[in-house]
């Protein structure tokens, strides 16, 4: 890895080339399918657009860089998308855009539209009759969309014989390709990706085609150590689903070569292993047969990496991001106090503490010096701090007509466009007819503008405020920097701190004593 440190469009440190890293990737991917006889089903690891948390720990990492790779390949791809029935069922919600997996699956068969990949078809996995899997399959069916159903296969996947059975692969519906790649990706991990290749392999290998399998990985990347904080801030990602990374034992004995992977992959692999082998050993001698987890997967993410000390310590940051994400989630009741524990342990391991994020001091005091300043008066005090990009921090409270983020949003764009304090962005008398809207007809309990409302008034005020309009454009500035909050965010607030891209963590209290908040 070579140090070559560098500054984004918007100021931040560089650590990660996307090019470099494409080139890296394409040339990877398209190796491996030659190894498969041009058929390659190819399971995608995390998240295929809009992946934040390697933008977050890669500095320079586009989290859109996987769909520019499926755009040069284009004419090689067909996509398929697979959602597990128990998460529609369930209601489960995608954590980064607080969205249920069924609807981020609607929005991401969108988003490729726009990029202009179409999809094959949606897979519904271990369906077994789940009445909102069945409205949801209606639905897609009924705007355009190939869906197929896959099944609960008994004593997966240990059961071999019955996984090989007209109960098991024979039983799940076929989906016909012809072209060289099948990318297979979903709205979150469990959904399904693993089982559909195989089950696909199963039915192509019975009619003749020598289709192959790899899995495409970003984390964690295997030729990093095992404690490089990149890894580790992956251990923090996924430790509501209690993975951890190891070193890869089989890699390790038939290569003498340390590679790191993570538990299920390891866990997995010997039986795994066994199933790729039924599937292919009657059709050809000459097959590829992978003697570890890691040899599965495409994965040169780390040859992207050209400042290991600017992603070191973007890592130690998203540990702490991490760390009060999951306490907030506790403090909610979605999340386990165990998962809690557990990003607090790796913190150490690191020597990290919620300290070394400056905007957390800073906030909580800016709410103690509300809470003096309006001493006597009834409310919650809540204090906000935002970290620019040339590292001056800017701070903001809560008051009877701002919420602590509008006020913090406000003061940020008139530091970045150089406006004097005492020059209005938002005219009172606008401020003043939203509270009335929101006091006198919604009946809200609060006239208090949230962030939502005061980038519409502030939208609104550019028609007749040069000074709003400058500040305005400044918005865009604000993206990738770390923001934190003593209290939850509302909806409004979050909705629009998410559509900003900043990087907000809290400190878990509520910012109202009512237990229903709008």
């Amino acid at each position: 890895m070579i140090n070559a440190p560098g500054k984004d469009t918007i100021g931040k440190k560089i650590g990660f080339d996307n090019k470099k890293y494409l080139k890296e990737q394409t040339a990877a991917i398209l190796e491996r399918v030659e190894k498969f006889d041009n058929k390659l089903f190819l399971e995608f690891g995390g998240k295929l657009c809009f992946d934040y948390h390697a933008a977050r720990v890669l500095p320079g990492y586009d989290p859109n860089v996987k769909i520019s790779l499926l755009q040069s390949l284009k004419d090689k791809i067909e996509i398929i998308l697979c959602i597990y029935a128990g998460d529609i069922e369930s209601g489960r919600v995608r954590g980064d855009f607080g969205i249920t997996y069924d609807t981020a699956t609607l929005k991401l068969i969108d988003d490729l539209r726009n990029w202009g990949l179409d999809i094959l078809s949606v897979v519904i996995t271990r369906y077994s009759g789940q009445p909102s899997s069945t409205v949801f399959k209606n639905k897609l069916e009924r705007r355009g969309v190939k869906v197929y159903l896959h099944y609960p296969i008994e004593g997966y996947p240990s059961e071999i014989d019955m996984i090989f059975s007209k109960e098991g692969f024979g039983k799940n519906d076929y989906i016909k390709t012809k072209n060289q790649i099948i990318v297979v990706t979903a709205p979150g991990p469990n959904s399904g990706k693993l089982s559909t290749c195989l089950s696909q392999l199963y039915h192509d290998h019975r009619s003749g085609i020598k289709s192959g399998y790899a899995k495409f990985e970003t984390f964690p990347i295997w030729n990093l150590p095992l404690d490089h904080p990149v890894n580790i801030a992956y251990e923090a990602a996924t430790a509501d689903l209690n993975d951890f990374n190891m070193v890869d034992p089989f890699h390790l004995n038939e290569y003498n070569e340390v590679a790191v992977n993570y538990n299920r992959d390891v866990e997995s692999f010997p039986i795994l292993k066994q199933i790729i082998s039924r599937i292919i050993k009657d059709n050809d001698n000459n097959h590829v047969m992978y003697n570890s987890p890691t040899d599965m997967g495409v994965n040169r993410a780390g040859y992207g990496i050209i400042d290991d000390g600017i992603v070191r310590e973007a890592a130690r940051d998203e540990l702490i991001r991490r760390y009060f994400r999951y306490r907030t989630q506790y403090l909610k009741g979605v999340e386990k106090k165990e998962t809690v524990d557990r990003v607090k342990v790796l913190m150490e391991r690191l020597n990290v503490s919620i300290e070394d994020r400056k905007v957390v001091a800073v906030s909580r005091k800016e709410a103690v010096g509300a809470e003096k300043k309006g001493k006597g008066n009834k409310g919650i005090f809540c204090g906000a701090a935002l970290q620019l990009m040339d590292g001056r921090i800017i701070t903001g409270k809560n008051s009877k007509l701002l919420h602590a983020a509008s006020s913090l949003i406000l003061n940020a764009i008139k530091t970045l466009a150089n406006i004097p304090d005492e020059i209005h962005l938002l005219p009172p008398g606008v401020i003043l007819q939203i509270s009335k809207l929101k006091k006198g007809i919604y009946r809200e309990e609060s006239e208090s503008l949230d962030l939502e409302e005061t980038l519409t008034a502030l939208s609104i005020s550019t028609t007749v405020n040069p000074s709003a309009e400058l500040a305005m454009k400044k918005l865009e500035l604000l993206r990738g920097c770390e923001m934190h909050m003593t209290h939850i965010p509302t909806p409004g607030d979050e909705v629009a701190l998410n559509r900003l891209g900043i990087n907000l963590t809290t400190d878990g209290k509520f910012s109202s004593r009512n237990l229903f908040i709008e």
